[in-house]
């Protein structure tokens, strides 16, 4: 199991911008707007062209996130794992750091230790790393801030002492929000609001406090969506919000320290590049054989059964963006009423730099999302409560609680799911806390393993079949 609790803390690419007001907002202007969408296509924005090789070297090199952990106490702490996969294009200090890391130098001249997108958007498959893969196994139930105070006792006095203050104050006023209590589940988007909170909406400028009433103290789930679906997406997140321009999205992990618009702009600029490099990428090909007599099979029951809103592929390939309102998916619905029952989050995004040529406009209902290697993405639904492919295809089959195999961890070619083990009772009955946090217990507000029950109707060939199809995409 891979546990990161201090690199949990400087998320926030993954926020979704959503929920309601406190900070007392200037008078009300365009840009200060409040629009639930409708469900339907969402239209397509022109994005912002960009340099995609530019952008991989600022993903991997560049300190978009500008504080952090002074490297001296980065490298006597001990704490943090030495990383099996080395990316090719790491330059100077960052081709010894953690993948998930990279090197910056503030302007008092300390060298700091930063974390990059990679925390949450890479993940092991058949022992390679997969830039772009959201990581299942991922463990966000420690305090981040409990780690940032202890590398507090290997910083030096003087200006790393003062780097490392505003890094862990951050830390601290955040912590809250952003422990969960179950493995595997991301608190990307209650980390961004969290950060919203403590920051003027016209200047960015960090309030100790914060001026807008935060986010529940408990995230609800998220999993992670694999980077090779923005290529096709109009919206960034799974509620419909996050539409026109993505790099101000794509960003907004430097909120954790960007304390001005002109460095906001700057990174702005690089993050043409970021955007251009992941709207590139490819989708893996899957690693296992394929029945590709049973795969074809299974292509018409694709075509009468999902591409209605998961699109099309081969030579017509196409994709309609389509939002689905809640009676309809039937699916947990906690995450998108959160979304449009407040306002205050909303608000503050469209009218910050961030929304500039951008709007977060949520929606009761959830996006169905493109499926190229979606075999590679379990679990599944929005946040990540059905574990493979096999039972979101028969409804009966989704376990009430159930936990990942780590030891070891193993995919299963058969469901389509890292393999897992079904248990009989939720996280009141396990034997100590620190097991608790592994189980997955659907009966939890916002854990539901509900609704898209499309699959029910099709026959066990056509589902068999329908898996091997998917095998293909």
């Amino acid at each position: 199991m891979i546990r990161f609790p201090s690199t949990a803390l400087l998320l926030g690419l993954a926020g979704l911008v959503v929920a309601a007001c406190g900070e007392a907002p200037p008078p009300t202007t365009v840009a200060d707007r409040f629009t639930i969408a409708e469900p339907g296509p969402i239209p397509v924005t022109a994005q912002q062209p960009g340099d995609p090789a530019a952008g991989y070297r600022t993903l991997l090199n560049r300190g978009y996130v500008s504080c952090g952990i002074p490297y001296a106490a980065f490298r006597s702490s001990d704490i943090f794992p030495a990383g099996e996969h080395r990316l090719s294009g790491r330059e100077g200090r960052n081709a010894e750091l953690p993948y998930m890391f990279n090197s910056t130098v503030n302007p008092d001249g300390v060298e700091l230790v930063v974390s990059n997108c990679l925390t949450c958007h890479a993940s092991e498959f058949g022992g390679e790393l997969v830039i772009g893969l959201g990581n299942p196994f991922l463990d966000f139930t420690g305090d981040p801030a409990v780690t940032a105070e202890l590398l507090g006792a290997f910083v030096e006095d003087g200006a790393p002492a003062a780097a490392w203050a505003k890094w862990a104050d951050r830390i601290a006023a955040i912590a809250p929000y952003m422990v969960t209590d179950t493995v595997g589940v991301n608190p990307a988007p209650n980390l961004t609001l969290a950060l919203i909170a403590h920051r003027n909406a016209e200047t960015l400028a960090w309030y100790a406090e914060p001026r807008l009433e935060p986010p529940p103290r408990e995230p609800l789930p998220t999993k992670v969506p694999p980077w090779w679906r923005m290529q096709h997406k109009a919206a960034m997140f799974y509620n419909g919000s996050g539409r026109g321009d993505h790099v101000r999205y794509m960003m907004m992990k430097s909120l954790v320290c960007t304390d001005d618009i002109d460095e906001a702009a700057e990174i702005a600029d690089w993050f043409k590049d970021v955007r251009a490099y992941i709207a590139s990428l490819e989708p893996p090909a899957y690693p296992y054989p394929v029945d590709a007599d049973l795969a074809k099979e299974g292509e018409p029951v694709f075509a009468r059964t999902c591409a209605g809103c998961h699109g099309t592929h081969g030579a017509e390939r196409s994709y309609p963006n389509l939002l689905v309102d809640l009676e309809t998916v039937g699916t947990d619905p906690a995450y998108a009423r959160q979304a449009v029952e407040s306002e205050r989050f909303v608000r503050w995004f469209n009218r910050s730099f961030y929304g500039q040529g951008a709007e977060a406009m949520p929606a009761l209902g959830y996006v169905a999302p493109p499926l190229e290697a979606v075999w590679a993405t379990a679990p599944y639904l929005h946040n990540g409560s059905v574990p493979s492919l096999a039972a979101l295809l028969d409804s009966t089959q989704r376990p009430t609680y159930w936990q990942l195999r780590t030891d070891p961890r193993e995919y299963d070619p058969d469901t389509l799911g890292w393999r897992f083990d079904v248990l009989e009772s939720g996280k009141e009955a396990a034997e100590s806390p620190e097991l608790a946090k592994r189980v997955y217990d659907t009966t939890r507000h916002g854990y539901g393993n509900q609704g898209h029950r499309f699959g029910d109707a099709l026959s066990e060939q056509e589902r068999r079949a329908l898996l091997e199809y998917l095998k293909t995409l």
